[in-house]
């Protein structure tokens, strides 16, 4: 029997995916057209012996995470519950708060999974991996080129048995080309260190003058408080993919995940790909277009589109590697490249909305994601381009690498401006 945690974090977390997080989770933002936690949900699902899925973070229970849980226990015939933490308690922190209901019924093991990351989740490889030799931690790991590396927690690892040897946080200088991918499969064991680290933070904070300083004690990073202190002793491995991985920290990397899904769409659901249809639009690459979206058959759609509920396309509009959130229209004869259009919002006739991509290097096959920040030097770097929910474009405008905050609504063309 298995079980799955998936860690969904907080409204405090994914400020670098404003404005989009102002209407919906973040875990719930759609990406390739169905909610970011869904794809971890529908791996963990097809794992043979998957008995639950939950949901550990410090969101309010609201309405819509309410509704996407009863739809995916109906859509997955499993028990998938919410867990509200009572605080922000780290990656470790709310397994080990929660760890008498991961640990019910008696899992042999279970997954844990950062719900910010887009992959294709080799659970069943990390299993056997974890069945052929039964260790406490065993940690998803990737290659990153020499740079980027120091963006993610890096692992030493012992080439012949995979044993982690060394593993530092977000290091300053480089270490290692093996990353970790934030996906993770525990033994019921593996939560004694939690405990242990618990404790500690008990003791640390009794002896501090102020006991209501913060972090409390039970605040543990997964990362820093247990991996780097366990590495070396025999208790941590790594198991290395070379599928589809990346982080969704911000906009222009959720439009990323999205090529992403939509790619491995062709295998894993060719269903929910459009198909160039007689009298229907036309469909150039992946495109995913919501059964109620209304689109003109004069529209031209893709690579790397994904069209969400009750959207209108009209005539002659053109849209390239863009996500257009439910309820949006796009008049006649609109352009939209790199861009994500925001939840009821209307761009007007003859209207350009363009982003720049901030891709990996196509031609290093261990380029990674940039998570860079939006300024540099205090200048809006290019980016791609986000409107948010209930903006509206007048006809015949460019809105070129700019940021546009909910219910706005533009009277000129803005470059490289975040609209406030």
């Amino acid at each position: 029997m298995l079980k799955a945690v998936i860690l969904i974090g907080g409204p405090q977390k994914g400020t670098r995916f404003r404005p989009l997080s102002f209407e919906v989770p973040k875990p719930l933002f759609p990406v390739a057209g169905v909610p970011m936690i869904q794809h971890h949900i529908e791996a963990c699902a097809q794992v043979p012996g998957m008995q639950e899925i939950l949901l550990l973070g410090f969101y309010q229970p609201d309405e819509a995470l309410t509704q996407f849980l009863e739809a995916a226990q109906q859509e997955f015939s499993l028990p998938v519950r919410y867990l509200q933490e009572f605080a922000p308690l780290g990656t470790g922190g709310g397994l080990y708060h929660f760890r008498d209901q991961i640990l019910a019924g008696g899992p042999e093991a279970f997954f844990v999974l950062n719900a910010d990351v887009c992959s294709d989740f080799p659970l069943s490889a990390m299993l056997e991996a974890h069945r052929r030799q039964r260790h406490p931690f065993l940690l998803l790991g990737t290659t990153a080129n020499r740079t980027q590396s120091l963006n993610y927690g890096c692992i030493v690892e012992n080439p012949q048995t995979h044993e982690v040897l060394h593993y530092v946080e977000k290091p300053s200088t480089f270490i290692s080309d093996i990353i970790n991918c934030g996906i993770y499969l525990f033994s019921p064991e593996a939560l004694k260190p939690l405990r242990d680290v618990f404790q500690r933070n008990q003791q640390d904070r009794q002896l501090e003058e102020s006991p209501g300083s913060w972090p409390g004690a039970g605040t543990i990073r997964l990362e820093q408080d247990v991996f780097s202190a366990l590495a070396g002793q025999g208790q941590i491995y790594v198991h290395l993919t070379e599928g589809i991985w990346s982080q969704i920290k911000s906009a222009g990397s959720a439009l990323y995940a999205s090529r992403l899904y939509l790619s491995r769409y062709q295998i894993t659901h060719p269903e929910r790909l459009a198909k160039h249809t007689p009298g229907g639009p036309r469909i150039r690459g992946n495109v995913y277009i919501h059964p109620t979206a209304k689109v003109a058959p004069s529209a031209v759609l893709g690579p790397n589109v994904s069209i969400g509920k009750g959207v209108t396309l009209g005539e002659g509009v053109r849209l390239r590697e863009s996500i257009v959130l439910h309820g949006a229209t796009l008049q006649e004869h609109t352009c939209v490249l790199h861009s994500i259009v925001g939840w009821g919002s209307t761009v007007g006739r003859w209207a350009r909305v363009e982003g720049t991509p901030n891709d990996p290097n196509p031609n290093d096959p261990r380029a990674r994601m940039d998570s860079e920040s939006l300024f540099k030097d205090g200048k809006l770097l290019p980016a791609i381009t986000i409107l948010g929910c209930r903006v509206r474009i007048p006809a015949e405008v460019l809105i070129l690498n700019s940021i546009v905050l909910p219910h706005k609504e533009l009277s000129r063309s803005f470059t490289n401006q975040i609209i406030l």
